[in-house]
């Protein structure tokens, strides 16, 4: 996205719970779990997994340029990520790193760890504007509007009825989403999905991994099973759904030969050519949104077709998408 329109499409906590840096972060957030994780088991010594960890807490001693440069060759972030984190803590302690990993392993929880923040981050914006939708409902319980349905004038409703109406969806987006980010799983199956590199300790490792990160644990990798993410676009795409759909009552409802409703924000909304109008930009913005989110959510369930056991295309899409 460019910078240009992010105060349109990539504004607020959410946007900067996946920038770069807190990709990195998640990433070696990830790396440092899995060290200290398989000392706790005895597979690498316990100084050793806290020089991994340091290493971690402290990415500006890493070329995390080079890591970028190099990503390219390599089909993802984590392999030149793996031989910086390598370098920073020796030859003496580079064994704790990546213990028993792939690259999947790595990404996947990384996703689900930048997925419970731009949730968490998502939901504080649902809850402000439920809590502003209540007030609405409650100050303009008796305030008649015309209901219309298929785009005509029906009936009398209230706008306070109206604004429940909002309530009730977006409380119900937030409740579905905390659902699905409840049960976001750890990844850990090693290169082929059989723990094979992690010394006969895999499963103890992958429960010892779900645990230091809070996220739920799972039977068997689920490296091409892409239920989580397809859950998880399903949720988002629903919350921008209802969001998308409170801003087209809006912009409709502000229409001037309608003026049942207005945006706050004084001199927010001017046009460049008519200065007497004040378009509903914030309505406009959240449309504008929510009518990205099926082709992006359309994008990740396409990707849920995935061959054998590593895709080669598919999961790599889903990264920006999501």
């Amino acid at each position: 996205m460019s910078g240009l329109f992010d105060g349109t499409f990539a504004r607020g906590g959410a946007a900067t719970a996946v920038s770069d840096e807190a990709w990195f972060r998640a990433l070696l957030q990830v790396e440092a779990a899995l060290a200290r994780s398989a000392a706790r088991l005895g597979l690498v010594p316990t100084t050793a997994a806290d020089a991994v960890t340091r290493a971690c807490q402290d990415p500006g001693k890493l070329d995390l340029a080079t890591v970028v440069a190099q990503a390219a060759d390599a089909g993802n972030p984590v392999p030149p990520l793996v031989r910086a984190l390598q370098g920073a803590v020796g030859e003496r302690d580079a064994a704790a790193v990546h213990v028993g990993a792939t690259s999947q392993d790595v990404l996947d929880t990384a996703l689900v760890l930048l997925a419970r923040d731009a949730v968490a981050a998502i939901d504080a914006d649902l809850v402000a504007a439920s809590e502003a939708a209540a007030r609405l409902a409650a100050a303009h319980r008796d305030d008649l509007v015309m209901a219309r349905t298929l785009m005509q004038q029906a009936l009398p409703t209230t706008f306070g009825l109206k604004a429940a109406g909002w309530l009730a969806g977006l409380d119900g987006a937030r409740l579905r989403l905390a659902e699905v980010v409840a049960t976001l799983p750890v990844q850990y199956g090693g290169a082929a999905g059989t723990l094979a590199a992690s010394s006969g300790s895999g499963v103890a490792l992958r429960d010892a991994l779900a645990a230091e990160l809070g996220l739920a644990d799972t039977a068997v990798p689920w490296h091409t099973v892409r239920l989580p993410i397809a859950d998880l676009a399903g949720a988002l795409g629903a919350a921008a759904g209802v969001v998308g759909t409170v801003a087209l009552d809006v912009v409709l409802m502000a229409q001037t030969e309608v003026a049942e409703v207005s945006e706050g924000g004084g001199s927010r909304g001017g046009s460049s050519a008519m200065p007497h109008k004040r378009n509903p930009v914030a309505a406009i913005s959240a449309r504008a949104c929510a009518r990205r989110a099926p082709g992006l959510v359309a994008t990740l369930l396409g990707a849920m077709e995935q061959e054998h056991e590593r895709a080669a295309g598919a999961w790599h899409s889903e990264w920006p998408t999501l």
